[in-house]
């Protein structure tokens, strides 16, 4: 058995290089067009190609041509709407993080509610909880209220659940509040899901159209004095996330 690290090191690097070759190809190549590009010997490139097509990471055709294998094709299909935006999302979260130092989410509508796909915690040891698939009140929340100012979300009518006695208590004045979020262009709640937690939260838009909100939430003590200068920036990266966005679509059907 050969226990050289170097030598197991080495194999690992050969694989992934043949792989990637194989993926980035413009055109599926044959197991000589890659053992050329490499210059590994004939029968280390079998072996190498034997171990991958045995782990569906490649598919070898009639023809000798190799394309990715069917485990990316599972891998891309287990990838929901939501990952693929979250992953777009996660440099503009990061960034806005690493200025506030607070907890950072996307959240999107789920039927009355808004679930946080994605979130970038605080670098304060008193921050946010982790959100990530929880769905919460939308009424209460910011980035819920920034989706109803968006009509992503159905304003409801009638009584609302007091979850604090900041909470809004009636659709009518939830509506009332949607045209000022629309103006300023971000929603600020105050102790409305929590005691002692404020959230700032922006519309994200693919193409003009709203599909998310990104927010900010920390505790209201160290938020309070700041609001509408925090509401900016928040504004502002979600802007730059939309247009990010509306970018990635118009290179991909380019």
């Amino acid at each position: 058995m050969n226990s050289n690290p170097t030598t197991g090191t080495q194999s690992i690097d050969r694989a992934a290089d043949l792989l990637a070759r194989v993926v980035r190809a413009d055109q599926p190549p044959t197991f000589t067009d890659l053992a050329d590009a490499t210059g590994l010997a004939r029968s280390t490139t079998s072996r190498i190609l034997a171990a991958l097509e045995r782990a569906d990471l490649i598919d070898r055709a009639h023809d000798g041509a190799l394309r990715p294998g069917s485990l990316f094709d599972l891998y891309a299909a287990r990838r929901t709407a939501d990952d693929v935006l979250a992953e777009h999302a996660l440099g503009t979260m990061r960034a806005l993080g690493e200025l506030t130092g607070e907890t950072i989410n996307l959240g999107v509508g789920r039927g009355d509610t808004v679930q946080q796909i994605a979130q970038v915690d605080s670098t304060y040891f008193l921050g946010s909880r982790d959100w990530v698939g929880v769905e919460v009140p939308a009424h209460c929340s910011a980035l819920g209220k920034v989706l109803y100012a968006a009509r992503v979300l159905r304003v409801p009518t009638g009584a609302l659940e007091q979850v604090t006695d900041a909470t809004i208590s009636t659709g009518a004045a939830l509506n009332a509040a949607l045209p000022g979020i629309r103006d300023l262009g971000y929603a600020i709640t105050v102790d409305e899901l929590e005691l002692g937690l404020t959230g700032i939260a922006a519309p994200v838009s693919r193409d003009g159209i709203v599909i998310a909100a990104l927010g900010l939430s920390g505790p209201t003590s160290r938020l309070a004095d700041h609001l509408q200068a925090t509401g900016a920036v928040v504004a502002a990266h979600a802007r730059a996330l939309s247009a990010r966005l509306s970018m990635h679509d118009k290179e991909g059907a380019a």
